[in-house]
């Protein structure tokens, strides 16, 4: 399928695209309203925001570039220091820059 991206090609897709993840939030609300939410449920919605942050920090550990690299010691540091997630985020963001702003 190939959807002409000039006009009002772009506007269909991007429409489509919010569709797709409205459904799927809904979609997992309304799954999630016939769950009963026990011990076992709770500490798997715990333990799934540190996995999928895992997942995605993890190949940028292994095949980034040193800037990235930098970026995540960075962050963890910051973390543990400060506890608070945005500056820790934003330590990152500024390290990577500047990494590569300089190299």
């Amino acid at each position: 399928m190939n959807v002409e991206t000039a006009g009002i090609g772009t506007l269909l897709v991007i429409i489509a695209m919010a569709l797709v993840t409205l459904a799927t939030r809904w979609g997992g609300v309304f799954v999630m309203s016939y769950v009963p939410i026990g011990y076992r449920v709770k500490q798997f919605i715990n333990a799934m925001s540190g996995s999928v942050l895992v997942a995605l920090i993890t190949p940028m550990a292994v095949e980034g570039d040193n800037g990235a690299r930098l970026a995540l010691l960075a962050t963890v540091l910051t973390m543990l220091v400060i506890k608070k997630p945005l500056p820790a985020i934003a330590a990152g963001v500024i390290t990577a820059a500047l990494y590569r702003y300089l190299l």
